[in-house]
Order: structure tokens, then C-alpha cells, then sequence
């Protein structure tokens, strides 16, 4: 029985990346000399154990092969006699099919180490084209690596257009696509995996939202009239850079997405997106807030009292103020994107517009309810008493807002 090191950790130990997480390739072994030796079993496709002391993922070396359409159509065959080589053969890039003996002696077959040195993204086979997939594990490295230089190999892009035309991509479900999407949100340069998809055709078949937003002409934060997709992908970098929560990151993605109304009922293009996508509540929420609201909060200046009411009223933002000041923190880093200069204090709409939520919101019926009134009147007084109260905060673009002193 042997073992090695493989994928991931010894990629990023090459690059001198911190290692978080190892995985092993066991060849020469079954799945009872394994469980002999005290290793758990856990995959379901595939022999795949934890270790019984450190329970790092040890998979025996094993082969698949192209059985139906997308990413479920495999079968994979795992014996004592599969060589580490043809292990390794059916990885999806060559920086991720390297492995490392006990010794550190590099196995790499398909030269993945050159590729690193020139900082390239390449396919290991063109069994690469069987498995969709593998477009948004590209994507998604692009995305991880793009700040070191890395970029898609041509050829393997051209593979990733055949794919797309021949229909791979609508096989993917959308819980792998979202999963693949949740991690890209998290890489350093997420805008990244948004424009391999476009390059390669995907991005119209997974997010045609935000696909057809290139070209079309926005206005920004700062009055200049951009291109909306390519904003929408700086103020999503803007957001990485200051590692803001994944919900901000994709509500500023989508942000352009076209509106069917002003209502919440009315939203019926980021419903289907949310459905479509399987998008947990939080991140449903907040998209639906931007797209709808980012442009009110910007305008923040030229609200009047009921204006900024409507405005949280309508975002929810007495009963959710965590997600209506992620709303505000998405409205900073968009104006950030803009090329706006933002105080150290940070962006005076979203400064005032908190200021106000929270003077609004010590405003509650119970007061009012041990007063005497009753049902409806009491909705009534709270209304009144929180735009007054509004009313009283001081939009200052320099300072911290302060109630006047009237």
C-alpha cells in the first residue's frame, strides 16, 4: 500500500501559499485493508475514508469513466491495481494533478508544475469536457489565482465553448451551481469567475441577469454613466477587497438586475433568479433589497422625512436592521467602486440613514398602548412620532449625524 499527497496541498505548497487542508490518494489497497486499519468510511460514489487521528480524506486510486449526460453521468472503478498516474489522469487542471511521495518527491505527469511557473490554468485531458462541472472549477480557480498572474489556458477555454454549445452546461443543477458560486464569492478576485463563465458562453445559460447587463448603460454612484455589467463586477471586487459577507458580495453582482416594479410583490425577475439558483433566504433578502433600494440610499440627501420612512419601512428595516445596514454597507462599497471619496467616518447616506433607523426605531406602540389607544390608532401615533423624529436627524456629509437641537 502506498501514499501520497495529492491536489491542492501540494499545488499551493509550491506556491508558497499556506497548505489548509490535505488530501491523500491510497494505491495498492482495498477497502477492507483500510477499514483494518482503523479508517472510516464516508464516500458514497467511491471509496473515500478519514484517517482515524487527524481525519484528513484518504481515497483509493481509481479511474471513471463517461457514462450520460452532465456531471452525474460516471461510473468510477477503484481497485488494488489502478496506478497513481491514471489516478491523477482524471483531475480537471494539471496544477491539480500533482502528487507528492512520503520522501517529497514530485509526481507530475502532466507538467503541472510548468504550469504553474507560467502561471497558466490548463486541462489535464479532454476528459475535461465530460464533466460541466469542471467550467466552474475553472472559473472558480481563475477567480482564486487571478491576483498571481494565473489565466485559463486558450485551449482549455476553447474546450469549455464546446462544452457550452453542446449543451453541457444546462445539465448542471443548480445546488452545484450555487455551491461552486457560494466558494467563487469567497475568492480574492470573485469578478473573475463571472467573466471566464461569459467568455466561455456559460454566463447566459447560468446568469442571464447579469449577462445582459454588458453593454446596457448605467448611471453609478457618482453620476457617471458606465457600463453596468462592468461595474457591477468592480463594486463585486471592491466588496472582496474589503471582505464584506458573501450576501453583499453577490447583491452588488446582480445589483443592474432589470425590476419588474417597486413593490416587493413586483419583483418577479429576482424571484425567478432566486429560485433558480436555490438562493438561501439571506442571500434572497438582500439581493432583492439592492437592486431594488441601492439607488434610494445613494439619493439618501434628497429624502425628506417620509421619503427615508418609506424607505425603511419598505426594506424592513425595524423588524431586520442587520440586513437593511447591509444594504447600507453594499450602497459604501458600490459608491467605493465609483471612484466617490468616502470620509473615514464611511459613506454619509448610509451614515444617515442608520442614524435615522435607530432614532426611528425607539419608537414603539407599547408606549402609546399604556396611554389608551387602541388598534389602528396606535399604528397611526408611531407613524407620526417616527417622522418627526426622522425629521429631527441632521444629514451632515462630513460628520456623524446628530439629532438637531431645534
Amino acid at each position: 500500500m502506498e501514499v501520497y499527497l495529492v491536489g491542492g496541498a501540494v499545488r499551493d505548497a509550491l506556491l508558497g501559499r499556506p497548505v489548509t487542508e490535505r488530501d491523500w490518494v491510497v494505491v495498492g489497497a482495498t477497502p477492507d485493508d483500510m477499514e483494518r486499519r482503523g479508517f472510516r468510511p464516508v464516500g458514497r460514489d467511491f471509496p473515500v475514508f478519514l484517517h482515524p487521528q487527524t481525519h484528513e480524506e484518504y481515497a483509493l486510486a481509481r479511474t471513471e469513466r463517461k457514462t450520460g449526460r452532465g456531471y452525474h453521468g460516471f461510473r468510477f472503478h477503484a481497485a488494488p491495481d489502478v496506478p497513481l498516474e491514471q489516478d491523477l489522469a482524471r483531475r480537471d487542471l494539471t496544477v491539480n494533478a500533482m502528487a507528492q511521495r512520503p520522501d517529497g518527491t514530485l509526481v507530475d505527469p502532466f507538467d503541472g508544475r510548468s504550469d504553474l511557473e507560467a502561471r497558466r490554468l490548463r486541462h489535464v485531458s479532454a476528459a475535461f469536457q465530460e464533466d460541466p462541472v469542471r467550467i466552474l472549477r475553472l472559473a472558480r480557480f481563475t477567480a482564486r489565482y487571478a491576483p498571481l498572474g494565473f489565466t485559463p489556458a486558450d485551449d482549455t477555454m476553447a474546450l469549455c465553448r464546446s462544452m457550452t454549445a453542446a449543451g453541457e452546461v444546462d445539465h448542471l443543477v443548480p445546488e452545484r451551481v450555487w455551491q461552486e458560486l457560494e466558494k467563487a464569492l469567497d475568492e480574492p478576485r470573485p469578478s473573475a469567475f463571472f467573466r471566464v463563465l461569459r467568455d466561455c458562453g456559460a454566463l447566459a445559460r447560468l446568469f442571464p441577469e447579469l449577462d445582459g447587463q454588458f453593454g446596457c448603460r448605467r448611471h453609478n454612484a457618482a453620476g457617471a454613466e458606465v457600463d453596468a455589467a462592468e461595474h457591477a463586477l468592480a463594486a463585486l471586487d471592491t466588496a472582496a477587497d474589503a471582505e464584506a459577507e458573501r450576501a453583499v458580495r453577490l447583491a452588488l453582482a446582480l445589483q443592474f438586475t432589470p425590476q419588474d416594479g417597486d413593490r416587493p410583490e413586483d419583483d418577479a425577475t429576482v424571484h425567478a433568479l432566486a429560485e433558480r439558483l436555490r438562493l438561501p433566504n439571506e442571500y434572497r433578502g438582500l439581493v432583492r433589497l439592492t437592486v431594488r433600494d441601492l439607488t434610494t440610499v445613494h439619493a439618501a440627501d434628497r429624502l425628506d422625512a417620509a421619503g427615508v420612512l418609506a424607505l425603511l419601512e419598505r426594506a424592513d428595516g425595524f423588524r431586520q436592521p442587520d440586513r437593511f445596514r447591509a444594504l447600507l454597507q453594499a450602497a459604501e462599497l458600490d459608491a467605493r467602486a465609483s471612484g466617490c471619496t468616502v470620509p473615514e467616518t464611511g459613506y454619509a447616506p448610509g451614515r444617515y440613514l442608520d442614524a435615522c433607523l435607530q432614532t426611528a426605531a425607539a419608537i414603539t406602540g407599547g408606549d402609546f398602548a399604556r396611554e389608551g389607544l387602541r388598534g389602528a390608532a396606535i399604528g397611526e401615533r408611531v407613524h407620526r412620532e417616527r417622522l418627526e423624529a426622522i425629521a429631527g436627524v441632521a444629514y451632515d456629509p462630513a460628520e456623524r449625524p446628530v439629532a438637531r437641537d431645534d
